[in-house]
């Protein structure tokens, strides 16, 4: 492996730098060994080794224009289609190792980050510091090749009430004091996916605040180890596994998701993007491009997802002997639909995308449609996967010691026949099936791919706000121009009384 491209072990090794994670009522003294994060994490690790070798480097990294080291193209800021294709293209291979089920690897913050800096000029109408701490920061992620998580959503708390309403003024992340040095913040943000296994949090707010609210209307970047930043993690899916075999996703993809308490957490200058501007927290991501390349990513992300999706389909029906009947054909042939839409979009924010200024952006609109569109189309998509899998999920081996009595594989070799193959590999099928469409590990990807984005009412609103309504009227509007009321002949015409 290149010793200029950043590897697993040196990710790895990054990780040893005492976050404060709690699981459990608990500290966790090591993420990369506990049971409840380690495969995970050596998940994200295997994605730098993945980068590293010989014969993806080309792909999957470019040369940073600072350092000259190689770095994940994620970091690149295309200039034109050509280079957003390639970037694509390294995009959707890096996720293929893990099929679309890691919602936040590092692609995604990176993405993020590379809009805002194509529009720097929000920043510096802030304050030129501000901005120039940005654009330092963004050089440093980039030539380290660092990962970074998000936490830019409050907490959900008493929603009948603002931010600044609530009954503790520090349940919301936000400014104790600050002196020459920087800032001190206290309070909650959320949900911190993927922060067990990054390397640092970039912190902002994509939820609009109002006059009133400055304190918390901040954004700012820090190591995960710095002191006083406490990670509360949900519940590990992982740590429930019972092995790879029974449970091949959760076992290993489980990035989790967590509350990230700032506890008196100091924040030098440097790493202040925004300070107490509520104007700028909306426009860090709707007046830059930072909104259109996260969520551009994402659409890359669920394209890879939907095609493992569509060949788990495909393999259910192959599997159960129902591929051959013409009903399961056509639904098939819809699932498959489906999933070429979202491939589709993709390619066509692309193709109509714009320059902005010297860098080259996608369609706006479409990334936004077709946002609104999997919101909808994710769940019932699962849905019918698993109408296709009938009970065949429900009649499976309790685990695979199953197989280590001799009594249990008689029944299981008599029970679990499939036309397609042996009753050992229908049920380690049966059971990645399982772990994608009906476990608890998938019900919170379902949960996720529905709400990452906002609620259905927020991405709509995006889409009604950047749609080409006038383009839209001006058609309809060249129809009408082309008749008119036709006059009615003078013998058709009403004949008035005549006056006294």
């Amino acid at each position: 492996m290149s010793t200029n491209v950043k590897t697993g072990a040196e990710h790895l090794a990054s990780l040893h730098d005492g976050r404060a994670v709690y699981l459990d009522g608990a500290l966790v003294d090591n993420v990369t060994t506990h049971p409840a994060f380690k495969n995970a994490v050596h998940q994200a690790a295997a994605l730098y080794d993945y980068q590293a070798d010989p014969a993806n480097i080309d792909l999957l990294t470019f040369e940073s224009p600072t350092n000259g080291r190689r770095v994940n193209r994620c970091w690149q800021i295309p200039c034109n289609h050509e280079e957003m294709v390639k970037r694509r293209e390294a995009l959707v291979d890096w996720q293929r190792t893990h099929c679309g089920f890691m919602g936040r690897s590092p692609d995604h913050l990176a993405s993020a980050l590379v809009g805002q800096v194509i529009g720097i000029d929000v920043f510096e109408r802030h304050g030129k510091e501000r901005a120039q701490a940005l654009l330092d920061y963004f050089q440093y992620v980039r030539d380290n090749d660092i990962y970074l998580t998000y936490v830019i959503i409050n907490p959900q708390a008493d929603r009948s009430k603002g931010w600044g309403e609530q009954d503790d003024e520090f349940l919301v992340a936000g400014v104790v004091d600050e002196d020459a040095e920087g800032i001190t913040v206290r309070g909650a943000k959320m949900l911190g996916t993927s922060s067990i296994m990054a390397n640092e949090v970039f912190v902002a707010n994509i939820q609009p605040l109002k006059p009133g609210e400055e304190r918390y209307a901040l954004s700012f970047a820090l190591p995960i180890n710095t002191p006083g930043i406490k990670i509360l993690s949900r519940k590990s899916f992982e740590a429930a596994a019972i092995s790879e075999f029974d449970n091949p996703l959760s076992s290993r993809f489980d990035e989790n998701d967590a509350l990230m308490y700032f506890d008196n957490v100091r924040v030098p200058w440097d790493r202040v993007f925004i300070y107490k501007d509520t104007d700028t927290c909306r426009a860090q991501f709707q007046d830059t491009a930072g909104h259109l390349y996260q969520n551009y990513q994402a659409q890359i992300r669920l394209l890879v997802k939907m095609q493992f999706l569509v060949g788990l389909a495909k393999g259910i029906a192959e599997t159960i002997g129902t591929d051959k009947m013409p009903q399961i054909t056509q639904q098939l042939g819809q699932l498959a639909a489906q999933a070429a839409m979202v491939e589709g979009m993709v390619y066509g924010m692309e193709s109509s995308g714009e320059n902005w200024g010297e860098y080259f952006v996608p369609n706006r609109h479409l990334m936004y449609a077709a946002q609104v569109l999997t919101q909808e189309l994710y769940p019932n998509f699962i849905s019918s996967i698993r109408e296709l899998a009938g009970g065949s999920l429900i009649m499976l081996p309790s685990s695979v010691l199953d197989f280590e009595n001799p009594e249990l594989r008689d029944i299981i070799h008599r029970t679990q026949q499939s036309p397609s193959t042996d009753p050992e590999s229908r049920v380690k099928f049966l059971k990645l099936a399982w772990d994608a469409i009906g476990s608890e590990f998938a019900s919170r990807h379902v949960q996720y791919e529905m709400f990452y984005a906002g609620a259905q009412f927020v991405t709509r609103g995006h889409s009604a706000r950047t749609y080409n309504w006038a383009n839209a009227k001006g058609l309809v509007d060249a129809i009408l121009n082309q008749y008119d009321l036709p006059a009615a002949p003078d013998s058709e015409k009403p004949k008035h009384a005549a006056n006294g």
